[in-house]
């Protein structure tokens, strides 16, 4: 058991002099005989550390600070590991503990910083001039700042796992810890209007795909999540959604929604009418909403034979016949993903931010409202009327 008392003790730096062929006293070595002062303590792996400085003072108030440390068992001194090795095991350890799609932009992110600083750097000798290198480095060769920013972002998070739980760097030596995201100029959040929300629906005869645009533009799901959709989770009585973890099982394909968080979120008359129509035309035993009977087929023998790639789409095509009713209702470019963010500006209309955060799932309340709040046409029309209101008040007076 490692011994949780820092201890501050004399480290003599020669011999023991002599007086007459003899040691001087042991009371008479500290005005005779040269020393340094060094602090020592035992780490959690039963490990002897020390630190030796020049005055006592400073052995004092470092082991002042040391102390609570050594309590809590997080002075022992980081272990050696190149960047290299460490990518390996992030990539074994973080398995299953973050998304995939959030694996593999760790591994990308730490694959470049690798590349340019070598595979044989030890991870305690990265400093933040190396760090400041490498955004240089990403500036002059990635033309979008946001994927420089994102780089920034992800290698702080990675790199704090370094200091804890993995021990590989002490606290405080992040090299990413202090980097500043660079600035840019946000683009503008695109919002679907009701009139062109009724142009895409009207563009297409699928009912397929009027319910799927009314789940996104009506309830604010994620398209990941309207396409993993099961019956079990539509409840008609009550007009609503549970997004819900999906088990692996014979007929449904294993699912968590983004921040592993269940929610349930309201259902429109229009969606409910909608999803009614598709369940009459639905097999009775087929579990998804979307997914067609034929291609959760496909997928399960892919599954069988491990050609299946839990990443892989639901449904095929879906961006590119999103884009083809896009063109045919002749409105300005979006995404899918835009008809969520327009339905979240809409909630915001009415209801209190929390409520907005918790209905759209997002774990950070900032995201909500950085992203999703946009600026609609009747927000304009509604601010120059209060303009020319104050300006008539004003002449008036």
């Amino acid at each position: 058991m490692a011994v949780e008392k820092v201890g501050i003790y004399r480290k003599w730096l020669e011999p023991v002099p002599e007086r007459n062929g003899r040691p001087i006293p042991k009371s008479e070595w500290p005005k005779r005989r040269r020393h340094r002062w060094i602090v020592r303590w035992c780490g959690t792996d039963n490990k002897k550390y020390g630190r030796v400085f020049r005055k006592r003072k400073e052995a004092e108030r470092y082991a002042l600070e040391l102390q609570p440390e050594v309590i809590l068992g997080r002075a022992d001194k980081p272990r050696k590991v190149t960047i290299h090795d460490f990518i390996r095991e992030h990539e074994v350890v973080m398995k299953g503990q973050v998304a995939y799609a959030t694996l593999r932009d760790h591994l990308r992110a730490l694959r470049l910083f690798e590349k340019f600083i070598g595979e044989s750097c030890i991870l305690s000798r990265i400093k933040p001039r190396h760090a400041e290198a490498f955004v240089a480095h990403r500036l002059s060769t990635v033309p979008s700042v946001a994927s420089v920013n994102k780089d920034i972002r992800t290698l702080k998070s990675i790199f704090n796992r370094a200091i804890e739980p993995r021990g590989y760097l002490a606290e405080g030596q992040n090299p990413f810890g202090r980097i500043k995201e660079r600035k840019k100029t946000e683009s503008e959040i695109r919002y679907v209007t009701v009139d062109e929300y009724h142009a895409l629906v009207n563009a297409t005869e699928k009912i397929w795909w009027h319910a799927l645009f009314s789940l996104a533009y009506g309830s604010g799901l994620r398209r990941g999540e309207i396409l993993h959709l099961t019956w079990a989770d539509i409840d008609f009585e009550n007009q609503r959604i549970k997004v819900n973890a999906k088990k692996s099982a014979e007929d449904i394909l294993e699912w968590e929604p983004k921040n592993r968080k269940n929610r349930v979120v309201p259902m429109s008359d229009q969606s409910s009418r909608l999803l009614a129509n598709i369940q009459a035309q639905a097999p009775e035993t087929h579990p998804y909403v979307f997914v067609s009977p034929r291609r959760l087929e496909r997928i399960k023998e892919r599954r069988k034979t491990k050609k299946w790639n839990p990443r892989s789409e639901l449904v095929n095509n879906l961006t590119r016949d999103f884009n083809v009713i896009r063109r045919r209702a002749r409105i300005a470019e979006c995404t899918m993903h835009d008809l969520r963010r327009s339905a979240i500006t809409n909630w915001a209309q009415r209801l209190p931010i929390q409520v907005v955060q918790t209905l759209a799932g997002h774990s950070n309340i900032a995201t909500t409202r950085k992203y999703y709040l946009a600026v609609r046409f009747e927000d304009f029309v509604t601010a120059g009327k209060l303009l020319n209101s104050i300006l008539t008040k004003t002449r008036d007076n």
